[in-house]
């Protein structure tokens, strides 16, 4: 124990040295800056037809709104009807997610008629994607092959440990400048500037994952400002975010092990068995294999966790990730595992950006332990109970543990003069537990929150869902909302859409035409919060 107590302390005087002279954000309450005219340009895709561009300028610092100003990318697809509702702004969550597509996704999956009463406003929040300046922390953070996420060993811990030291190093040595001012609070500001440069008084907002913490951050800030606004798959307000993290794990964990009883009941097709707790042991037996020999040296425990963490968030996924599992298993064959790596698993340079604007917003928005004493004795006390990716999650959040600013602390979201709200929420969702949609529904007075039943995916509306996405555009379209409940946390409930089915021969690993809706979604979503 003295020996692994020992690994942090070079770590803490480095940190320290780096942010010698940094500034501290800003903790003022919202301003107005000024804000001009937006001019829109085609930037049309094949996907998305009818989206335009645009950018406006925001304070980096809202208590300084005539100091620097920085830029935020913006996407658009116009209203085409006579009635015209304002704008509808989209985030699909992270932090760190990139917006702009999410636009065009929205207006193509909303009813025509629906969509064509809003311009549908994508944007990539401060730091991220296209908005100036970006951040990219620790370039080639996620090369393969990383050590093992399980530190069985103190050389693993200390390899996993200087991982994180050496990304809070990059971050503070490239963007010393912008840390302290990267924060919820921060971008629920910004969006404020948004809609003054959109010229309204009143807006609309759909916000998936992070995105409904952002956007109920933005409702406490602004209740004047809000229209209407649908919270998908909703944050804990009252874990975020170290707890939060914590209680992914518990989530993640019985979502791996819904896939393995899905693996089994498909014995015919993949041959694992039909028992799912052998199947489960089959998938631990190679990740044991894989942390002795790497497949094409690049995919080791770590790199497989990343690629099968996704079938958490979407059972859509599963059929790739059971083909790519059953290939290694039953023959040894790795085409089909690095091909599910490269698209689910694999960290591009947009995916650095993702994850650079994760930490630094989930490390300044509120406290985490600074003792590693604290972590170590945590996650083995969850991984006990969850041994899929509770170490994985530990180590994606551990340059916190080194982060060089104090926190701000979280917002209290507790709001009773924003307009009702509609909250939507899975029973079984493993990034954004069902407690977190009970939470929010009662701390925003008037909402109404509408259960999937049995739901295990993360994000939900706009996803092949006939009776939730009902719930969505009767309330876009005419505010109508369901009646409150009487007893019970949820004011509606609707079915969960069936699963997935295996594949049929031929079809390749990460492909998407299985449903459609649902995966173009997901490739969308930040796939941590």
């Amino acid at each position: 124990m003295n020996r692994r107590a020992g690994v942090l302390v070079a770590v803490g005087a480095t940190v320290t040295a780096l942010v010698t002279g940094m500034q501290s954000a800003a903790t003022a309450g919202p301003t107005a800056p000024r804000a001009g005219a937006l001019k829109w340009t085609a930037c049309a895709t094949e996907e998305h037809p009818k989206l335009e561009c645009s950018s406006v300028k925001v304070p980096l610092d809202h208590a300084d709104p005539s100091g620097r100003q920085i830029t935020l990318a913006l996407s658009r697809v116009r209203h085409t009807a006579k009635t015209f509702q304002g704008p509808l702004l989209v985030n699909p969550g992270g932090p760190g997610a990139s917006g702009l597509k999410t636009a065009g996704f929205v207006a193509a999956s909303l009813p025509a008629k629906v969509s064509a009463q809003y311009d549908v406003i994508g944007f990539d929040p401060r730091g991220v994607g296209s908005s100036q300046p970006a951040l990219n922390c620790r370039p080639g953070h996620f090369a393969p092959v990383r050590p093992d996420s399980l530190p069985l060993d103190v050389r693993t811990e200390r390899a996993n440990l200087a991982r994180a030291r050496s990304f809070t190093v990059g971050c503070t040595t490239r963007h010393a400048d912008l840390l302290p001012h990267m924060n919820t609070a921060a971008m629920a500001k910004d969006l404020d500037v948004v809609r003054q440069a959109l010229g309204t008084g009143k807006m609309s907002y759909l916000g998936y994952s992070y995105g409904t913490y952002l956007g109920a951050v933005y409702a406490k800030y602004f209740p004047q400002h809000v229209r209407r606004m649908v919270l998908d798959s909703a944050v804990n307000p009252d874990g975020v975010w170290y707890r939060a993290n914590l209680g992914q794990d518990l989530g993640f964990d019985a979502r791996h092990k819904a896939f393995a009883a899905w693996v089994a009941r498909h014995h015919a097709t993949y041959r694992l068995g039909s028992d799912p707790a052998k199947v489960e042991a089959a998938w631990y037996a190679m990740r044991t294999s894989l942390g002795k020999a790497p497949a094409a040296k690049r995919i080791g425990p770590a790199e497989l966790e990343d690629t099968f963490l996704p079938g958490g968030y979407y059972n859509g996924f599963w059929p790739y990730l059971a083909d790519a599992f059953a290939a290694y298993v039953r023959t040894g064959a790795t085409k089909s595992l690095v091909e599910a790596y490269e698209s689910f698993g694999a960290v591009d340079k947009q995916g650095e950006n993702s994850y650079s604007v994760y930490t630094a917003v989930q490390c300044r928005d509120a406290a985490w332990p600074r003792s590693w004493d604290t972590w170590r004795d945590d996650n083995w006390a969850v991984h006990a109970k969850a041994p899929f990716s509770t170490w994985n999650n530990a180590w994606y959040n551990a340059p916190c543990v080194f982060w060089p600013l104090a926190p701000l602390g979280p917002t209290d979201v507790t709001n009773h003069a924003a307009p009702p709200v509609l909250i939507l929420q899975a029973t079984d969702d493993a990034a954004t537990p069902y407690e977190g949609g009970v939470t929010l529904h009662r701390k925003l007075r008037s909402s109404r929150l509408v259960v999937e039943d049995g739901g295990g995916n993360h994000a939900i509306s706009l996803s092949g869902n006939k009776c939730l996405d009902r719930y969505v555009t009767d309330y876009l379209a005419t505010g109508k909302l369901p009646p409150s409940a009487a007893a019970g946390p949820a004011d509606a409930v609707c079915a969960a859409k069936p699963e997935p089915k295996p594949l049929k021969p031929g079809v390749r690993t990460g492909a998407t035409d299985g449903d459609r809706a649902g995966a173009a979604l997901h490739r969308l979503l930040g796939h941590r919060n």
